[in-house]
């Protein structure tokens, strides 16, 4: 639909109408547009939210910012998983991309709060990042593996209509694995360079 509805506006642009005349697309555009804006305000507000949530829980503004590091990490697998299985952006993919951010934050948080508790023990920012990547390992595997096998036969879309929620489960799968590798590789390092350096100063 957004396809056809950017050839008819490319269409209009190369006939303009006469004077006098207005012509304005109407129908399923106008819903899928709306769509579209609500869902990406709503990603940025949960992103932010969940941002907030933990500076409020943690009273601190440093650890909060290395847990949604892991974030954009997220994006990147969505738009990865969507281009390599040729799937457009519509509002399911959209709605599987807050999910994925979701479970996303969740591991994250699950690993800088462990690190978080190794270093008021009072090992070294390093050392803590260490032991919370292989202690945190295998909880965080396991809560995206069953999130991406769970979501596995939606995005195959299998079946009659089974194509219509396929970019929902492609954009859980395609985000949680980028953000899963993010949460334990990415974060703990992040973690370890940004507290280290606080320590020094």
């Amino acid at each position: 639909m957004g396809s056809v509805a950017g050839q008819i506006r490319d269409a209009l642009q190369q006939m303009p109408p006469p004077k006098g005349v207005d012509v304005t697309l109407r129908g399923q555009v106008d819903t899928m547009h709306t769509s579209y804006v609500s869902l990406e305000w709503g990603l940025l507000a949960a992103i932010l939210l969940v941002y907030l949530l933990i500076v409020v829980n943690y009273q601190s503004w440093l650890d909060p910012f290395i847990i949604v590091t892991a974030l954009p990490v997220a994006l990147a697998g969505i738009v990865w998983m969507l281009f390599l299985t040729h799937t457009t952006l519509s509002v399911p993919a959209l709605t599987g991309a807050i999910m994925s951010m979701g479970v996303g934050a969740a591991n994250s948080i699950l690993v800088i709060s462990f690190a978080r508790e190794q270093l008021a023990s009072g090992i070294s920012a390093r050392e803590a990042a260490l032991q919370a990547g292989f202690s945190r390992f295998r909880p965080v595997l396991m809560t995206a593996m069953a999130m991406m096998i769970g979501m596995l036969p939606m995005a195959l879309g299998l079946g009659e209509g089974g194509e219509q929620n396929a970019p929902l489960g492609r954009a859980v799968i395609g985000g949680l694995l980028f953000a899963t590798v993010a949460t334990l590789f990415f974060v703990p390092a992040v973690f370890s360079e940004l507290r280290s350096r606080r320590s020094l100063s």
